[in-house]
């Protein structure tokens, strides 16, 4: 997998500083969780070595095009033992901790989060329990984007639609390369992670803050309601482009 992952970072032109092993502590889980524990290791990235710096953001979507062309490829051709391959988080700004785990296992099971010297400017912790798949590592909240509590009841016809509309995304900045990109969605994921997928591509391949792309997937029930011309005409625009993804109770 390793090796999958460091020739794609060579292919898009990054450069690699290194792999760290993450220091964890397993002596309080219990036997379920202990027999699927993962090995998790941080991946350290930087730009291209040596020349002009990226411009501003781009690190992060090439970061999210190395985690999708890696992912695909090492689930594609890794067999049974690449099957629970999985990157909780690749990019500038967000380190993402999850596992199969309860709140209170969290701080003592990943030791990073004990130092005095781990600080961060805001920290978001959610547990939920996986209610429509069978709950595992990878499918922990938080996701890459977002968290998310709740359910998701359109998610089939939200996921074949995304589907069909797969071969006619468009991207200014990947142009081609968004065929690496696919597939969005996925029946691995959860309802949870399936939104946060396409919620990621809506920041990464275009140009949209988060707020946004959540009022895109998410829109209030505005028709025929007193509020904002501007905020209506927004949500009758989105809703020629995607269809709601119906039922959350908690985005954040």
């Amino acid at each position: 997998c390793k090796a999958v992952v460091e020739r794609h970072v060579s292919r898009l032109g990054l450069s690699l500083i290194g792999w760290r092993p993450v220091p964890v502590d397993n002596s309080a889980l219990g036997p379920t969780s202990l027999e699927s524990e993962p090995h998790t290791e941080m991946l350290l990235v930087g730009g291209p070595s040596g020349g002009a710096p990226l411009p501003e953001g781009a690190l992060d979507r090439e970061l999210y095009r190395l985690r999708l062309a890696a992912s695909n490829e090492i689930h594609a051709t890794g067999g049974d033992a690449a099957a629970d391959f999985y990157v909780c988080s690749l990019n500038t700004s967000t380190l993402v901790y999850k596992g199969q785990l309860t709140p209170e296992q969290v701080w003592g099971y990943f030791v990073d989060l004990q130092s005095a010297q781990y600080t961060s400017h805001l920290a978001l912790v959610h547990s939920r329990f996986s209610t429509n798949t069978f709950p595992s590592w990878a499918r922990a909240q938080p996701f890459r984007a977002l968290c998310h509590n709740g359910e998701i009841n359109t998610l089939r016809g939200n996921k074949n639609m995304m589907r069909s509309r797969e071969a006619l995304l468009q991207s200014a900045y990947f142009g081609e390369a968004m065929s690496e990109l696919g597939p969005i969605c996925s029946d691995d994921l959860s309802d949870s992670g399936n939104f946060d997928a396409v919620a990621e591509l809506l920041l990464r391949a275009g140009d949209r803050p988060l707020h946004e792309a959540v009022m895109m997937m998410v829109p209030e029930a505005w028709q025929g309601k007193p509020g904002s011309p501007a905020r209506k005409a927004f949500y009758a625009y989105n809703a020629n482009l995607m269809e709601p993804w119906d039922g959350p109770a908690m985005m954040s």
